[in-house]
């Protein structure tokens, strides 16, 4: 299944570096994290049937550029929320490749001392405080912390990522209902590809658009591209402003392209459930082609800068990588602490 046509690319969004809405400093920053998470999962893919990563995987590649674009527009103290599809929101609020192969090879280097692994990563010192393999389990939580929040007088923005898999269950709209009636400081950001597993949008829910079936709730409700890159930074700039004007939650709504089966490092297309795109398709799916294109003004100067860059973050990564394998597994005491139920 393919996002439909007006969805892959915004011809607003184009234009020489986004009609001006990123510095030149910004689009570097956001590169490097935009290329991080697609190096990070694409070392994944290239070392993970040597079996010593010890976790099950949901790569997020074509999904980068919302956990990124979001994040750079939050403020500093946010705190975050995500799903077990969450290696590019953890890099792009920690860029800790450290911890994060740490925690997928299942050492006692990674946040979680190997006993996370790939779906509950967190980093909580870096507003990155909870994930889950279990869909929809993290909204709660998030409302819950926006509500205490609003207890604690702290003017403190919550954010929770969810899928489009997580709007048929019945603690979304209870979530997002007490949030709206006591309009709480918080932002939902549906990753919204489509897809429940292997079943479209279509043959699981009711309402025709995602953006109508919330309308009605005491929210404001947006969405955008999500392979684009700068549409998601201006869309998320927009939302958070019109939230500190009128204090209601927001909700962003992005579709994007899952390019990987659900679960795992292989293409799935095989399957039959959806078809493969074409070259040209696959090109205007991939956030990272198209912030390259769109977010440097000079190809020349623009594709040394990438090569430059590419080259650090891909040593990075595999320092990172040799140090996860060269480190030890936790301890068994390990077992018996971090326990709170």
């Amino acid at each position: 299944m393919l996002p439909k046509t007006s969805e892959l690319i915004s011809d607003k969004a184009a234009g020489s570096n986004g009609d001006a809405l990123l510095s030149r400093d910004e689009t570097l920053r956001l590169y490097r994290k935009l290329l991080l998470a697609r190096l990070c999962e694409e070392k994944i893919q290239q070392e993970y049937a040597k079996n010593e990563m010890k976790t099950p995987v949901h790569l997020g590649i074509g999904q980068e550029a919302i956990p990124v674009g979001v994040c750079h527009a939050l403020p500093k103290d946010t705190q975050a929320f995500g799903t077990y599809r969450n290696h590019a929101l953890y890099l792009a609020m920690t860029d800790d490749t450290d911890g994060f192969f740490g925690e997928i090879y299942g050492k006692s280097t990674g946040p979680g001392k190997g006993k996370a692994g790939s779906m509950h990563i967190s980093c909580p010192d870096k507003g990155l405080i909870a994930t889950s393999a279990v869909v929809a389990t993290t909204i709660p939580v998030a409302v819950g912390a926006a509500l205490a929040a609003r207890y604690q007088k702290q003017d403190r923005l919550t954010v929770v990522f969810l899928g489009d898999g997580a709007l048929e269950e019945g603690v979304f709209w209870e979530s997002l209902n007490f949030a709206c009636l006591h309009q709480l400081k918080i932002l939902f950001v549906c990753e919204d590809n489509g897809l429940a597993i292997h079943t479209p949008s279509d043959r699981r829910q009711g309402f025709r658009s995602v953006q109508e079936a919330v309308q009605p709730f005491r929210c404001h409700v947006a969405g955008g591209n999500g392979s684009d890159l700068m549409e998601v930074v201006r869309a998320t700039r927009s939302m958070l402003g019109r939230m500190a004007e009128d204090s209601k939650p927001g909700f962003l709504h992005f579709s994007y392209f899952r390019f990987l089966e659900h679960v795992g490092i292989r293409e799935d297309f095989s399957a039959g459930y959806r078809r493969k795109p074409t070259p040209e398709e696959l090109e205007r799916l991939d956030p990272v082609i198209q912030f390259e294109r769109k977010g440097f003004s000079s190809e020349k100067e623009g594709a040394q800068e990438r090569a430059k860059i590419r080259a650090e973050l891909t040593g990075k990564v595999d320092r990172s990588v040799r140090q996860a394998r060269e480190a030890s597994f936790a301890p068994m005491a390990e077992l018996y602490t971090d326990l709170f139920a």
